[in-house]
């Protein structure tokens, strides 16, 4: 057996995000096989969860996507189980998920991120008129892009967060910042590559995420050095400002005169073996099985909290 134990691989899960959880998690399943670990992949239900104390596993590996895995909900699970588990932990995870939350946090920090607002449908127009058009709609607590809506009219911005409502009952309106996308994977709590994202669409949204073959990844990114190193500390701090731990994935973007806005943090990135986080470590030459197994390593974070829990 290898020093990790037997590892449970957790992926699935009952969140919109499900079919591409069990991607992630089949695809680190396997790697961490192939570099000898005993690892089990276990598609997880809200029923299921707590019954994995039962199984024998030594430390989980998180895969879920979305609400019920990304959002703490399973990491207070496996907290009160005993069971470390990677990544984030339940408090970080709740703040990152919340994209208000998330903002929150960089404002008190004074950190630059977009104004946005809770919608509240007696007040759009003057909310709308507060934040200025165009505007990005997007439910509270989903990732993927699923669910976000731009719009460019004061009329569309009802419509489009009744659509987005569909996702979520907590809907944020953003000022839209207009300019070059970019993202910072983070490993073992240092920054990666930036990755500069160019769909071919308006944005980097679910299509352009997981179906186009159309979009284009530039890494190296383009921007000068320092620009880069100066983007990747911005992003360790505003990673390192939710609670954010071990790895994980900050957005963000350049406007038209080069200022940065962050966007969001991502602590359960897609584990596809081309996603987007794999894809920046091996510009550092981490190959996708090694970059698993460190992901796997940051559940030594957890050893403490199982060994108080069991006295």
């Amino acid at each position: 057996m290898s020093e990790y134990g037997r590892v449970a691989v957790l992926m699935g899960g009952w969140s919109e995000e499900r079919s591409i959880s069990l991607i992630s998690g089949q695809c680190a399943c396997e790697a961490l096989q192939a570099r000898g670990i005993e690892a089990r992949a276990v598609d997880v239900q809200r029923e299921t969860l707590s019954q994995l104390a039962e199984q024998d596993f030594d430390r989980c590996f998180l895969a879920l996507h979305g609400i019920g895995g990304e959002d703490g909900e399973a990491q207070q699970a496996l907290e009160e189980m005993g069971l470390p588990y990677s990544g984030s932990g339940p408090e970080a995870s709740r703040v990152c998920m919340d994209k208000l939350e998330t903002k929150k946090r960089w404002w008190q920090a004074g950190l630059p991120t977009p104004k946005g607002v809770i919608a509240d449908s007696d007040r759009l127009e003057d909310q709308s008129e507060d934040l200025g058009l165009p505007l990005v709609i997007k439910p509270v607590d989903q990732g993927s892009s699923i669910g976000v809506i731009f719009a460019h009219r004061a009329e569309d911005v009802a419509p489009a967060v009744e659509e987005a409502r569909g996702h979520g009952s907590r809907v944020l309106l953003e000022r839209m910042v207009q300019g070059a996308e970019y993202t910072v994977g983070i490993l073992q709590d240092e920054a990666l590559p930036l990755i500069r994202l160019c769909p071919q669409g308006e944005f980097f949204d679910y299509q352009a995420k997981y179906e186009s073959e159309d979009t284009r990844y530039d890494i190296p990114c383009g921007l000068p050095r320092a620009m880069e190193d100066e983007l990747a500390a911005l992003a360790m701090h505003a990673f390192e400002c939710t609670g954010a731990e071990g790895y994980g994935r900050v957005d963000l973007m350049l406007d038209e005169l080069d200022r940065p806005w962050l966007l969001e943090v991502n602590t359960a990135p897609g584990l596809r073996r081309h996603s987007l986080l794999p894809m920046a470590a091996e510009a550092v030459g981490l190959d996708y099985e090694d970059l698993i197994v460190q992901m796997l390593e940051t559940s030594r974070l957890r050893e403490p909290a199982r060994e108080s829990t069991h006295g």
